[in-house]
C-alpha cells in the first residue's frame, strides 16, 4: 500500500509540473494562419490600373472587373465597360497582375525541416507511384503566407523521393482542407531519373571523388520493368503502384521527368518517349539547352530550377544560370519557371527568380509569361489562371511597384477566385513586434 500511495503522491506531482508547462506554453505568442477568405459576395470592378495581362500584353489605365470568383471583363477605360452594381477600387496607376503559379514545390508538406513531425514529403522506398501529395497537404501550414505576400497563388505540391516519388495536385493558397484548396488533383507523377555518377570519400585519400553510379543500371531495369507491368496492367492482382500509373497512357496524367545532366535528360526522355505517354515535362534541365534539339523534337517543355544556382563548373560564366531562361527562350522551347532547387524558405522567391531572367536577356513581361502563362499552360491549368482573360478565375493581386523587383514589390491585395484573402501573417506580425521594440529604443 506505502508503494501505491508514494507512486500517487509522484503522479501528482508530474500532473501539476505538466500543467504549469502547458500553460507556459499558452501564454508565449503564436504566430498567426490566415484564416480562409469568404466567397465573394459581391462584383467588384477596379478602375485604373496597370494591368499585367501575364501573355506579355499591358493594359494602361484598365479595367478589370470580376463576380462569383470569375473575370467578367478585362479592358481600358476607353472600352465603356458597365460598372453598375460593382464595388469599385480605384488603383490610380498601381500594378495588377495574375497570381503566379509556384511549380514543383513542397509547400503544405514541410514545415520545420529539424523537426521529423512536420515533414510529410518523402515516403520510403524507391517505387511510390501511388503517394498522392493532395491528402497531405496541410493548409494550416504558416509557410504558405508567406509564398501570398510574394503573389504566388497557385502551387504544384509535389512528394519526393525515391525514383518515383508519387502524384503532385495544384493547390490554391487558401482553404480550409485539401479538399477546398485543390484546383486540379493528380496531376501527373513525378519520375526521378537516376544520376549517371554520384560522390563518395574515397578510403584511401579521404577526398571527395566522383565516380560512375554502380545502381544505375539496376534502377533503369526497375524502372522498365514496373512500366512495362503497368502499361499491361488489368486490374488483377490489386497494385496500387501500377493503378496509379495507369493514367500516363490515357493522357489524364503528365509525366514529370526531373534530370538536370544533358546525358541524364537524353536517357529520361528515351525511356519515356519507349511508351505511349502523351505529355512529359522536364523538370530541372540545368543542361537542358545542351540538348535542346531532342526536347525541340519532342515537343517536351521545361521547367527550369536553377536562376540562382552557382555555376555548375569552374569555368562555366558566373551569369550562365541567370540567361538560361533567355537563351531557353530564344532556341523556341517552352520553358516555366519552378523553385524546387532551393528550400521552402526560399520557394517564395519565385518572382525574382523571373526578375533575374529579366535583368539578364528577358524583357519584363516575356519574363512574367514564365512564372504565369507559360507555368500554367505546362501544368495543365491554362484555362483557369495564368493569365487575366474573362471567364478565367478571378485570381489576381495587387502591387505598388513592379512585382518582379524585390526592391519595389508591395503587395497591398490579392483574390484567389474573387475571394479577398488575408495577407497578414507571421512575418508582419515579427516585422511589427521588431519596429515597435527599436523604435523605442531610439526615442
Amino acid at each position: 500500500m506505502e508503494f501505491i500511495r508514494a507512486f500517487l503522491r509522484r503522479f501528482r506531482v508530474a500532473k501539476r509540473l505538466l500543467i504549469l508547462a502547458l500553460a507556459s506554453v499558452a501564454s508565449i505568442s503564436v504566430a498567426i494562419v490566415p484564416q480562409p477568405a469568404a466567397d465573394q459576395s459581391q462584383a467588384i470592378a477596379i478602375i485604373g490600373a496597370i494591368i499585367h495581362v501575364g501573355n506579355g500584353e499591358i493594359i494602361a489605365d484598365g479595367i478589370i472587373t470580376f463576380n462569383q470568383g470569375v473575370l467578367t471583363a478585362v479592358g481600358s477605360a476607353s472600352d465603356n465597360i458597365d460598372l453598375g452594381d460593382h464595388q469599385v477600387i480605384d488603383l490610380q496607376g498601381q500594378h495588377v497582375y495574375p497570381g503566379f503559379i509556384l511549380p514543383n514545390t513542397s509547400l503544405g508538406l514541410t514545415e520545420v525541416g529539424a523537426s521529423r513531425a512536420t515533414q510529410d514529403l518523402v515516403e520510403e522506398g524507391d517505387i511510390n507511384a501511388s503517394v498522392r501529395s493532395v491528402i497531405a497537404y496541410n493548409t494550416d501550414s504558416e509557410v504558405i503566407s508567406t509564398h501570398r505576400f510574394n503573389g504566388i497563388l497557385t502551387a504544384q505540391v509535389t512528394p519526393q523521393g525515391g525514383l518515383i516519388s508519387g502524384s503532385s495536385s495544384l493547390m490554391k493558397l487558401d482553404g480550409w482542407n485539401w479538399e477546398d484548396a485543390a484546383l486540379r488533383i493528380d496531376d501527373g507523377i513525378h519520375l526521378y531519373w537516376p544520376s549517371l555518377k554520384t560522390r563518395r570519400r574515397n578510403p584511401s585519400t579521404f577526398q571527395f571523388e566522383t565516380i560512375d553510379n554502380e545502381e544505375y543500371r539496376g534502377a533503369v531495369q526497375v524502372l522498365h520493368s514496373l512500366f512495362q507491368s503497368a502499361q499491361s496492367y488489368t486490374g488483377v492482382p490489386f497494385n496500387l503502384n501500377l493503378r496509379a500509373l495507369r493514367p500516363l497512357f490515357n493522357g489524364v496524367a503528365k509525366l514529370y521527368v526531373h534530370a538536370d545532366e544533358a546525358k541524364e535528360i537524353i536517357s529520361a526522355i528515351r525511356f519515356a518517349r519507349s511508351y505511349p505517354i502523351a505529355d512529359v515535362v522536364l523538370v530541372g534541365g540545368r543542361e537542358a539547352l545542351m540538348v535542346k534539339d531532342l526536347l525541340l523534337t519532342e515537343d517536351i517543355p521545361v521547367i527550369y530550377e536553377g536562376v540562382h544556382d552557382l555555376p555548375a563548373m569552374a569555368w562555366h560564366d558566373t551569369d550562365g544560370p541567370f540567361r538560361m531562361p533567355y537563351l531557353l527562350q530564344q532556341a523556341g522551347l517552352k520553358i516555366g519557371l519552378g523553385g524546387g532547387a532551393t528550400g521552402i524558405q526560399s520557394q517564395r522567391n519565385l518572382p525574382f527568380l523571373a526578375g533575374t531572367a529579366a535583368a539578364y536577356g528577358l524583357d519584363q513581361e516575356t519574363a512574367l509569361t514564365l512564372i504565369t502563362k507559360n507555368n500554367a499552360e505546362i501544368l495543365g491549368i491554362a484555362d483557369r489562371v495564368g493569365t487575366l482573360e474573362v471567364g478565367k478565375d478571378a485570381t489576381l493581386f495587387i502591387s505598388i511597384g513592379d512585382a518582379l523587383d524585390m526592391r519595389t514589390s508591395q503587395i497591398l491585395g490579392a483574390y484567389i477566385q474573387g475571394r479577398e484573402i488575408e495577407l497578414y501573417g507571421t512575418q508582419q506580425q515579427l516585422y511589427e513586434r521588431f519596429r515597435d521594440k527599436y523604435s523605442r529604443q531610439i526615442e
